[in-house]
């Protein structure tokens, strides 16, 4: 593996990445997969936090269309988030990576709680920082949070780890015909409404100058490939 474009990233993966053929949890293969990954693009210099949703076990915004009161469903899936953050962390572990949880909503027993300053130490030691429990408050998404951690970490770009290989005209699951986007400007994903992320993080990350690369995380060795500048994916950017 080549030296990546990248010096330090965020990695944003959804909690149904975390359930591999499965309808829900967490499944240990695929963790291990994503593990080493991630560890073979520290291995080149390269600093990693990550970001890991929590639909695998739990999403907010399906619990409030389940009659529960919305704050608390956010409430809950945020503590989601903190179960496959750890999940991640042993996966990390167990293939001699470092790392730390840091949760927005204080837990000691479990893990750190979330210290910009404590984080950025971690990662210039090389450690992959996991954060987790979202923003700490409901009404906001995990990839709200991504884009907030990207720019609070001064990331050069956020990678989004989903099921497919970038940001399509049409759900490429659904119309044959659907065509990726190679690159996209902030402003017309936000106009067309596309669905990378939601409005908050493309503006926050358009706001700060980060760079959203959108790409398949399940398939074996594409973060490596995109890290090279190889792989599939689509890029939402500034362009001129």
């Amino acid at each position: 593996m080549t030296a990546p474009r990248f010096q330090r990233i965020l990695l944003k993966l959804s909690g149904e990445v975390l359930m591999g053929q499965g309808q829900f949890g967490i499944d240990p293969a695929t963790c291990d997969r994503v593990a080493a990954e991630v560890k073979e693009a520290t291995e080149t210099g390269l600093e990693v936090c990550m970001v890991v949703g929590g639909g695998n076990i739990f999403r907010g915004l399906a619990g409030a269309a389940q009659g529960f009161d919305r704050a608390s469903a956010d409430y809950m899936g945020m503590l989601a988030t903190v179960m496959n953050a750890l999940a991640m962390q042993n996966a990390l572990e167990k293939v001699g990576v470092q790392t730390r949880v840091q949760s927005a909503i204080p837990m000691a027993s479990v893990c750190e709680p979330y210290v910009r300053r404590r984080a950025e130490r971690h990662m210039e030691k090389g450690r992959v920082v996991i954060f987790a429990a979202g923003t700490g408050l409901p009404f906001f998404t995990t990839d709200t949070t991504a884009a907030l951690r990207a720019a609070e970490m001064n990331c050069d770009a956020l990678f989004k780890g989903t099921s497919v290989d970038g940001v399509y005209d049409a759900d490429p699951k659904k119309v044959a015909s659907a065509t990726r986007y190679d690159t996209l400007s902030y402003d017309r994903v936000l106009a067309d409404n596309l669905k990378v992320m939601d409005a908050s993080a493309v503006a926050l990350c358009r706001d700060n100058h980060i760079p959203i690369v959108v790409f398949n995380i399940r398939e074996g060795g594409n973060l490596a490939a995109v890290l090279r500048g190889e792989g599939t994916s689509t890029i939402v950017q500034t362009q001129a």
